[in-house]
């Protein structure tokens, strides 16, 4: 099971995973840019994949094996970090400058995908290489320099992850699937845990989804059910759907 986070100066422990009752849906707001389309070529995708912290193995673990799931759906450009020196060079580590550096100006990107998993709090989420939260901020900033108007999918597998919502992921063409309300916690990054409770429900719900809609829903009702089994407060993982990207399909789909 995992322990809660608190994060105090720089951070104390905490715990990662997913779901709760319903899935809330955030209705887009902004206007509608130019019609996006719902289907992009897997070769077309630009992944980048973030383990944020190597305290449990849980994150590096979720991030390979979704590296694994899009090679098979054709995704060729993908780019993985980790906070383990030992598994990666330094242009690898998950620092908030290769972040940066991983989105970049890729002009033959069609569409984004950024998948986190690490702590976090209220502020963002955590990068152990820079012993400091990475706040959603941050990371709209990167995905407007690096994929400007495409079609982007973020996934944030952390507690109180829903802040990526809140706090200024909301663009018409973006997706946003977080493990967790902005007020809660989630569950699974324990030292013995292979995967956190909402990276095992993603993964295990990627085969059977076509759209990133589909695949939060599946991914939602997997967590609700992991958590009425084990007894602990709901995360309420949460979604946010652009109205350009309503029915953007995932990739080999």
């Amino acid at each position: 099971m995992s322990v809660r986070l608190a994060f105090s100066g720089l951070i104390l422990l905490l715990a990662t995973g997913c779901v709760d009752d319903r899935l809330p849906v955030v209705a887009a707001t902004a206007a509608v840019p130019q019609s996006l389309p719902a289907e992009v070529p897997a070769a077309q995708w630009r992944a980048v994949l973030v383990a944020g912290d190597s305290s449990s193995p849980a994150f590096d673990n979720g991030v390979e094996a979704l590296r694994g799931k899009l090679s098979q759906r054709g995704v060729t450009d993908i780019a993985v970090y980790s906070a383990d020196p030992a598994s990666v060079p330094p242009q690898r580590m998950s620092t908030a400058a290769n972040l940066r550096a991983g989105f970049g100006a890729h002009t033959r990107a069609a569409a984004c995908l950024a998948f986190v998993t690490t702590h976090g709090n209220e502020d963002g989420v955590y990068l152990r290489p820079d012993r400091r939260i990475f706040p959603p901020s941050a990371l709209d900033r990167a995905l407007n320099e690096g994929c400007g108007a495409l079609p982007t999918v973020v996934v944030i597998s952390a507690c109180h992850s829903g802040t990526f919502i809140d706090n200024g992921a909301r663009r018409p063409n973006r997706i946003v699937l977080t493990a967790a309300a902005t007020n809660r916690t989630s569950f699974g990054c324990g030292a013995d845990d292979e995967y956190t409770n909402y990276d095992y429900c993603l993964l295990k719900s990627f085969d059977g989804a076509e759209t990133w809609g589909a695949l939060a829903a599946a991914t939602t009702a997997c967590v609700e059910g992991l958590e009425r089994t084990r007894g602990v407060r709901p995360s309420r993982p949460q979604l946010y759907v652009g109205a350009a990207v309503a029915n953007l399909r995932l990739p080999g789909r």
